[in-house]
C-alpha cells in the first residue's frame, strides 16, 4: 500500500529506509491515550524488536502510559534518526498499532539482547513486556519524501520461518562466542559503522542486528534466511565479502 509522494529519483526507497529506521532506533516516542480524559498523552521509552519487526517494550505498570494502554491498546511511536543540524532533514517513522503485554521468552531475550542495562529492573514486579502489532506506518525521509505503508512492507514475512526463529537465540549466542571479528566486519564493512565492541542482537529471515554500546547497526541479507542452514550459509558470505572490501 506504499503511498509515496518521494520523488522517483535520487535513491529513495521508503520501504528501505522504514525498515532500517524500525530495526536501529534504540528509543522512541509512544503516544497512548490517558485513559482518564482521552486526550493524547507522549512519552519516553526504550525500543526493541521482535523477529517480524513488530516494536517491544518494557514498560512499568506505574507508569501513566502503561495504565493508558492497559485501558486502550491503540497507540503510535514515533522512531527518529538523530543528526546534526535542523532535526527536520533527518529521516523519522511513526508506526501506529495496538500494544499488547506478552509473556513470550523470545520476547525478553531479544529486548535484553537489545538494551542490557534493562536486565536490572525487568523482574521487578510491576514491569512487564508489550508487543505493538503494527497496523501502518508513516515515513518521512527529510525534505519533499515521504510514504506511507502498511504492516507488510515493513515487518518481516515470518511463513516458514520455524527453524530460524527456534534456533535465533543459540546462533546469536554463537556469533558473540566465536565470530566477533565477523560482526565487527558486518558493523564496519557492510553497514558503514565506527569501529567499536560490536555484538549481535537479533538474527532474523531479512538481516542482522549489531550493537556496540549506544551504536546500532543492521545489515540486511541478499537473501531470506527461513532456516539455520541458509543462516550460516548468508553469515559466511558476508563475512568473506566483508574482508574483500578495502
Amino acid at each position: 500500500m506504499a503511498d509515496s509522494n518521494a520523488p522517483a529519483t535520487g535513491g529513495f526507497d521508503p520501504i528501505a529506509e522504514a525498515k532500517h529506521l524500525l530495526r536501529t532506533t534504540r528509543s522512541g516516542a509512544l503516544a497512548t491515550l490517558d485513559r482518564e480524559t482521552g486526550d493524547p498523552f507522549c512519552s519516553l521509552v526504550t525500543v526493541a524488536t521482535d523477529l517480524d519487526g513488530a516494536p517491544l517494550l518494557l514498560l512499568s505498570g506505574l507508569a501513566a502510559h502503561a495504565g493508558n494502554l492497559d485501558a486502550d491498546p491503540r497507540a503510535s511511536l514515533l522512531l527518529a534518526a538523530p543528526g546534526r543540524g535542523d532535526p527536520l532533514a533527518h529521516p523519522r517513522l511513526t508506526v501506529v498499532g495496538r500494544v499488547e503485554r506478552t509473556e513470550a521468552p523470545r520476547v525478553r531475550s531479544r529486548f535484553l539482547r537489545r538494551h542490557p542495562k534493562a536486565e536490572l529492573y525487568a523482574d521487578f514486579p510491576d514491569f512487564a513486556f508489550r508487543r505493538m502489532a503494527i497496523g501502518s506506518a508513516s515515513l518521512n525521509g527529510g525534505f519533499a519524501r515521504a510514504a506511507r505503508l502498511g504492516a507488510a512492507e515493513i515487518g518481516t514475512d515470518m511463513t516458514g520461518a520455524e527453524g530460524l526463529e527456534a534456533s535465533e537465540e543459540g546462533a546469536v549466542a554463537h556469533m558473540n562466542e566465536d565470530h566477533l571479528e565477523a560482526i565487527a566486519l558486518y558493523a564496519t564493512r557492510l553497514a558503514g559503522a565506527p569501529e567499536a565492541a560490536w555484538r549481535a542482537t537479533g538474527c532474523d529471515p531479512d538481516g542482522i542486528d549489531l550493537a556496540a554500546g549506544d551504536l546500532t547497526a543492521r545489515v540486511p541479507f541478499p537473501e531470506r534466511a527461513a532456516a539455520p542452514g541458509d543462516l550460516r550459509r548468508i553469515l559466511a558470505a558476508l563475512a568473506g565479502a566483508a574482508r574483500a572490501r578495502p
